[in-house]
């Protein structure tokens, strides 16, 4: 069945943009599903759309409007799970799209999750912090009917973070009438927050990284690594891959590109983002303009950590990496997928690079659940394990059937998905 034909009456073509993408990566993979390929529209069509306006007063007297989304993709392996953003791009397709990538992150992970995902249009950049404290729990009191500890759970994504997280769960706990802390995560450590899970993304994203590179026959020390992104993904994964001895030679942001071939001083570019918020202006490096021009550089190792649809059919050609890691949600186009495999550059899927956020999502909500909270050390022990087995389980499938890492990943997550859908048969 064509794409064209599984567009949701909700959304025009036009519109379809990220959702379009996970189709045709459904449709991909269904010839190695088998049986359970009867159920693979399970997959195409979202469990629940909740669309809402959440009003505020501004600090100056006057009412702004703005549209909320939360959607449930699939909730047969467990609640739903998926972070929240504020974002003035925020669309329907969008968190469609990253709900469904959600439950085929959280399965081929094998933590017992669905996929859900929640966001609001809104450049948090306009608000005050009274009126994004606002706008956070009004959000939060009108998705309120469909989240919870044991329903849907959400998390920090692009600009939201731990106080926002803290908003969510005080909104919805005062609506219970009792502490919840199990119904977000990334919250503060005083509120029940896991420790190593602001890292744990980025920390993911390495940790599969040189598994990858291993792979390849890749030495990490003095290995060329490009990053978009210098958030808590890219930002992160820049400092653990310079600390294991790999050169970030090129950093990309909302802005400008900075340029070192000797590598770039990690820390140093930090705390300059930290103060200025932004790479622009740090010293030592070149600067590139043409924002294109990232992608043309000479690397080894290159981590999209920014937004969605990224390496296109126009610049996947242009590429020079020997491996790219997906720190984001949905970076690459089908089609540049196909460019890639046929150049040899080695791509490890979002859903295995960047799952390092839920998997220790996953940890604190266990840790919530039983009030009893284990190390740092023992965090990340977790973590590392999980994440290579979960990339030794994809590339060893990949080999077998000859297929990419990404269809692979999708192989072994829609597999667990439909056979727990099978088993739980339709009711009524």
């Amino acid at each position: 069945m064509s794409i064209q034909h599984e567009i949701p009456s909700y959304l025009t073509q036009h519109e379809i943009g990220p959702w379009g993408v996970y189709l045709e990566q459904i449709d991909r993979v269904t010839p190695y599903l088998g049986s359970l390929a009867r159920w693979v529209e399970t997959l195409k069509r979202p469990k629940r759309i909740l669309i809402v306006d959440v009003p505020i007063e501004r600090d100056d007297g006057t009412i702004a409007h703005f549209e909320g989304y939360r959607v449930q993709h699939n909730t047969s392996r467990g609640p739903g799970k998926g972070g929240v953003r504020f974002h003035q791009d925020v669309t329907l397709s969008e968190v469609m799209a990253l709900s469904a990538w959600m439950t085929v992150k959280n399965a081929a992970v094998n933590v017992p999750y669905g996929g859900a995902k929640g966001g609001i249009r809104v450049d948090p950049r306009t608000l005050s912090p009274g009126e994004l404290q606002r706008m956070t729990r009004r959000y939060t009191s009108e998705i309120n009917i469909i989240i919870g500890p044991n329903k849907d759970i959400p998390a920090p994504d692009v600009n939201t973070n731990e106080q926002i997280m803290a908003w969510m769960m005080d909104t919805y706990s005062m609506n219970q009438g009792s502490t919840s802390s199990g119904v977000v995560t990334g919250k503060p450590i005083s509120l029940g927050g896991s420790l190593g899970r602001r890292e744990a993304t980025g920390r993911g994203v390495f940790v599969v990284g040189c598994e990858a590179a291993a792979k390849q026959g890749l030495d990490i020390k003095g290995a060329r690594v490009a990053i978009q992104g210098f958030g808590n993904v890219g930002g992160i994964a820049a400092r653990l891959f310079s600390e294991a001895g790999a050169k970030v030679i090129a950093v990309q942001d909302h802005i400008t590109t900075v340029v070192s071939e000797a590598g770039i001083d990690v820390p140093a570019l930090q705390a300059h983002v930290n103060a200025t918020g932004s790479v622009a202006g740090f010293t030592g490096v070149e600067t590139l303009n043409d924002r294109a021009r990232f992608w043309e550089l000479d690397c080894d190792i290159l981590v999209p950590a920014a937004l969605e649809q990224q390496i296109t059919e126009s610049n996947a050609n242009n590429i020079r990496a020997k491996i790219i890691l997906e720190g984001a949600n949905g970076p690459t186009m089908p089609a540049a997928d196909d460019i890639l495999r046929e150049k040899g550059v080695l791509v490890v899927p979002d859903v295995i690079a960047n799952a390092g956020g839920v998997t220790v999502s996953y940890f604190e909500w266990v840790q919530d659940f039983s009030s009893f909270f284990w190390t740092e050390d023992e965090i990340n022990l977790r973590l590392t394990r999980i994440m290579r087995e979960a990339f030794a389980a994809v590339w060893q499938l990949a080999e077998e059937k000859n297929v990419s890492l990404r269809t692979a990943a999708f192989i072994v997550a829609c597999t667990r998905v439909l056979q727990a859908r099978e088993m739980r048969g339709l009711y009524p």
